[in-house]
């Protein structure tokens, strides 16, 4: 199995998926207790959720579970919420903080160090040239990270999530117009809540990759599971219903993202 799956497109939007993944080696499954094997951080669907959306788009998805190793931590191991619960970049908990790891079996920094270099790396190696790529195409990129997550994690955060959690790491990421049409197309998304840059204000690849005086713009979005899964528990069967009427909106989001790249690749502000 290979560490990244990778289909290249025309378009100036390219659609990462670090957490869809359901990949673990079996060396690292044996470690893994009861709890982890279950797997129940996964971005469940997502992928299928933003299959077809946007014609010609670019798709970087990590084929790896993030117990393996998260493709969206800083790989230094530095947090990207100090001073709040989270999970690191291998993660020792779920997101309810219960231990994943057999007792004795925990990752070691050997584990971490090779981990790295056999996933991490490799995945934004891979994001990094389609980013590249579609620059040097159309001068200009614009990386929107997909997400997902259960409605409620006390441990992670108080209350229940918005339905789209918009993240732009408080505007550094991108152009102010990508923020705005995004935010503006959730405002108006009958039966769903937004909040821009609230708990999930973008994770470590929408933070590296947003330099919008480099032509890179980034935001990432984090939908959370109930509005396209049958349940957020076991076994998170997809809800083709609920996902359709959520694709409406993200379709538009996608379509009206890319407009704006392409204003910019001919010469327009955004």
């Amino acid at each position: 199995m290979t560490p990244v799956d990778v289909h290249q497109g025309a378009s100036p939007v390219i659609l990462g998926l670090p957490h869809t993944g359901t990949f673990v080696p079996d060396s690292v499954r044996e470690r893994l207790n009861e709890q982890g094997r279950l797997l129940t951080d996964t971005d469940w669907h997502v992928d299928r959720l933003y299959d077809g959306l946007l014609a010609g788009v670019t798709t970087v998805r990590a084929t790896f579970h993030r117990y393996v190793i998260d493709a969206n931590r800083d790989p230094s191991g530095q947090s990207l919420y100090p001073g709040q619960n989270t999970t690191g970049l291998v993660p020792a908990t779920d997101f309810d903080d219960r231990p994943i790891w057999r007792e004795g079996a925990e990752p070691t920094d050997t584990d971490v160090a090779e981990r790295l270099n056999a996933f991490h790396r490799p995945y934004h190696a891979a994001l990094a040239a389609e980013i590249a790529r579609v620059r040097a195409i159309h001068g200009v990129a614009v990386l929107y990270d997909c997400h997902s997550i259960r409605s409620v994690c006390p441990f992670l955060f108080e209350g229940r999530l918005p339905d789209f959690n918009i993240g732009t790491d408080n505007g550094r990421t991108c152009a102010p117009a990508f923020e705005t049409a995004v935010a503006d197309i959730c405002a108006a998304a009958d039966g769903y809540s937004h909040v821009v840059n609230g708990r999930f204000r973008g994770g470590w690849t929408t933070r590296h990759y947003g330099k919008p005086a480099d032509k890179v713009h980034a935001i990432q979005m984090e939908l959370t599971q109930a509005s396209h899964l049958a349940s957020e528990d076991p076994p998170f069967n997809y809800d083709p219903g609920k996902a359709e009427w959520l694709q409406v909106h993200l379709k538009e989001i996608l379509t009206r993202i890319e407009a704006i790249a392409s204003s910019l690749t001919s010469g327009g502000r955004p």
